[in-house]
């Protein structure tokens, strides 16, 4: 949530800044200057009522000592009117600080400046490739290896839920827990604190990393306990941290967590959705920071290398694209894509997003600590995919085929899968 003082202070820079996301806020943020002016004007009346009954507190008893009872008596009768007013007044306050949150959790975080002008992922940026592209022979594509191989069954996971829940065996089933293990202990290396963490959260959880009310159809939901089937382990890793205020010696916080993930992926069809290419339930290791702002945007860069290394160990050619204004997501400042190319596809995909939300999950959440002066302060929030499994298997599936369509396990998985190839 954007910071009411900035609104405030810059409300013109705010809205053209949204404009990079192609939101218009120039109503909602007009409405929300209007409805904080007159709850300062009900706030400047409630603090005159609450001085006026202290004075008058004061004199009763004086009053009464100098035997000036019927001034007294007045002074009470208005003590109880102030009172009264005070009550109104209070329950006005209530009204306008609801209206204005009710319209500022709708506007999406404000993106950086290097984030490009854009409408589509067609805009985004590619910055950096690595790896071999090169197909000396005819590379399939991975739902015809696993068909082949019996290594990933959809029609049985489809059978047992539906569609988008595939059902992993024998080898497939070991290289997803391979992959998990290299990827925890690779974060573990890197100086994250393992943690393992709920699969459904509350919609406080939900509220605070900005899935609510941005994303609620794209989530899970047990309507009887009203609880949300996570989307990804950032929110409850994040929300460890909600309505805290830290200490500058716990910073920074860096936290790693295994979850599986689940996705409603309404609207989702066509090509794109085939194999695993898109699930409704998949894998996935994240990384998570809680830090000062001044160092923010230099932990994002030591992210964005963690994840690159990932998938240089992996052996997995690979770009990493700055997403546009139209592509980068509601809660995000800046985020960094890290897609893998599936040769048996002849196709990009998408298998880590790195982003720094700034103050924006922590002002929702309340998450500060007390800086270097004392004084409490809004943290920034980082995560990224470290990464998501699906796609990462499809690709170790299609780029490591050899000739006679053996899969040659990557040199690193191979301590974790106790096999060499498939």
């Amino acid at each position: 949530m954007i910071p009411l003082t900035i609104l405030r202070e810059r409300p013109e820079w705010v809205v053209e800044r949204l404009k990079t996301k192609h939101y218009d806020a120039q109503a909602q943020v007009a409405e929300i200057l209007d409805c904080d002016k007159k709850k300062r004007e009900c706030q400047k009346q409630l603090d005159d009522n609450y001085a006026e009954q202290n004075r008058i507190a004061k004199s009763i008893g004086q009053l009464f000592k100098e035997g000036r009872r019927e001034e007294a008596e007045a002074s009470k009768k208005r003590t109880a009117e102030l009172k009264e007013a005070a009550k109104t007044l209070e329950s006005t306050l209530n009204e306008w600080d609801e209206k204005i949150s009710q319209t500022l959790v709708l506007l999406p975080n404000i993106p950086h400046d290097s984030v490009p002008e854009g409408k589509t992922a067609d805009d985004n940026v590619e910055e950096y490739r690595w790896g071999d592209f090169e197909k000396g022979h005819t590379f399939l594509p991975h739902w015809d290896i696993c068909a082949s191989k019996n290594l990933i069954d959809f029609e049985t996971g489809c059978k047992l839920t539906g569609a988008g829940f595939p059902l992993y065996r024998e080898k497939a089933a070991k290289l997803q827990r391979a992959l998990i293990n290299f990827f925890l202990d690779e974060a573990t290396r890197a100086g994250y604190t393992e943690v393992q963490v709920p699969y459904m959260v509350n919609g406080d959880s939900a509220y605070a990393t900005g899935q609510l009310p941005d994303k609620e159809g794209q989530m899970y939901f047990v309507n009887e306990d009203k609880m949300y089937l996570i989307p990804t382990a950032e929110v409850p890793i994040t929300n460890i941290y909600r309505n805290c205020l830290l200490k500058v010696t716990d910073l920074p916080i860096r936290h790693c967590a295994y979850s599986a993930c689940f996705r409603r992926e309404a609207g989702s069809y066509g090509k794109d959705v085939r194999g695993l290419n898109r699930l409704h339930q998949f894998d996935k290791v994240e990384i998570v920071q809680i830090v000062e702002p001044e160092v923010s945007y230099q932990v994002l860069e030591e992210m964005k290398q963690h994840v690159g290394g990932l998938l240089q160990k992996l052996g997995l050619p690979y770009r990493m694209i700055r997403l546009c204004g139209g592509d980068i997501s509601f809660t995000s400042a800046l985020t960094f894509d890290f897609e893998v190319y599936a040769k048996g596809q002849d196709k990009w995909l998408e298998v880590s997003s790195v982003s720094n939300f700034e103050n924006f999950q922590a002002n929702r959440m309340k998450l500060r600590y007390k800086n270097q002066e004392g004084k409490p302060t809004l943290l920034h929030t980082l995560n990224g995919s470290a990464l998501a499994l699906p796609r990462v298997v499809a690709a170790i599936l299609e780029d490591n085929q050899t000739e006679n369509q053996e899969i040659i396990v990557p040199e690193v998985l191979q301590p974790y899968t106790g096999f060499d190839r498939i």
